[in-house]
């Protein structure tokens, strides 16, 4: 079954073109959908890429790393949140309040509102994790990419330091980037939590926009391998986000695996994200 699926990827009318920008097709929900379902199936064809070519070391080493930042950063994460959050109602005098009001309706709507509060910080928190740990393994990310797409075009990428230091660079510009779209989108919803009901969807949809950006990054490292520039790349990802939304809702939903879940994570996500493409077989300007 895999045989069959890397002969299909191989096929010449599966490869990559440059067509003119003007013919670039506009997302639409059906098209969302299909890309998410596609980007989801990836990682299945990624554990069968990486057992069929034996790349456990580059799976292994990373992630190791990132379960104890993973550990240690959630721990101080979790603390840190919830004495923010209490010293924030004590000074505001919204639990003397809520004591006086004796009111129980009341009590349930602003608990719900702080556990959704703490929840998006928790998320707000991790964001700035993730882009942390992305900026450090960025080089092993862009070459386990590059081993990827190496294997299935049967072809090796000229290794270049001027190249090397230039993928770091422009990776810590991009992280820079989503780290503060992300930061404006998430302050905003933290207002939301504010108001009781409306607030209570907002960790949703921070998280489809957390699967977003990470996915992005992920689908990045082939972008750039291709020659599109930052700009282009923005652009490109954005009219393919169910690509990049399916991949980081995988990358999340993989956590749930405790201890395996966190070392396999990261770099699934790489090897799934540069599949996905292929799969796709995507129009870089399409």
């Amino acid at each position: 079954m895999f045989r069959a699926w890397y002969l299909e990827i191989m096929l010449p009318e599966t490869r990559y073109t440059k067509p003119e920008t003007s013919n670039a097709k506009k997302p639409n929900l059906n098209n969302l959908l299909k890309e998410i379902v596609t980007a989801v199936e990836s990682y299945f064809r990624a554990h069968r890429f990486i057992s069929k070519y034996r790349l456990w070391k580059w799976i292994i080493i990373p992630g190791i790393l990132y379960m104890v930042l993973f550990i240690t950063g959630m721990y101080f994460f979790f603390t840190s949140t919830g004495e923010v959050i209490t010293y924030a109602t004590h000074r505001l005098g919204i639990d003397q309040w809520l004591q006086q009001q004796e009111n129980r309706f009341l009590n349930f709507l602003f608990l719900m509102g702080g556990f959704m509060l703490r929840l998006l910080m928790v998320l707000f928190y991790f964001s700035l994790f993730k882009y942390l740990f992305l900026i450090i393994g960025s080089p092993l990310f862009a070459y386990l990419s590059e081993k990827t797409e190496s294997i299935i075009e049967g072809r090796d990428f000229p290794f270049s330091w001027k190249q090397f230091f230039h993928d770091i660079v422009r990776g810590i510009k991009l992280a820079a980037r989503n780290t503060l779209w992300q930061t404006v989108y998430t302050v905003c919803l933290l207002i939301l939590t504010l108001i009781p009901l409306v607030g209570w969807i907002t960790p949703l949809i921070i998280l489809f926009v957390e699967c977003y950006y990470y996915g992005f990054s992920m689908l990045d490292y082939s972008c750039e391998r291709h020659k599109l520039s930052p700009s282009q790349s923005i652009a490109f990802i954005g009219r393919h986000k169910g690509l990049a939304i399916g991949n980081g809702m995988v990358f999340y939903l993989i956590h749930l695996l405790p201890l395996v879940g966190w070392i396999l994570a990261p770099a699934y996500a790489v090897v799934a994200a540069t599949i996905s493409l292929y799969h796709q077989g995507k129009d870089w300007e399409n």
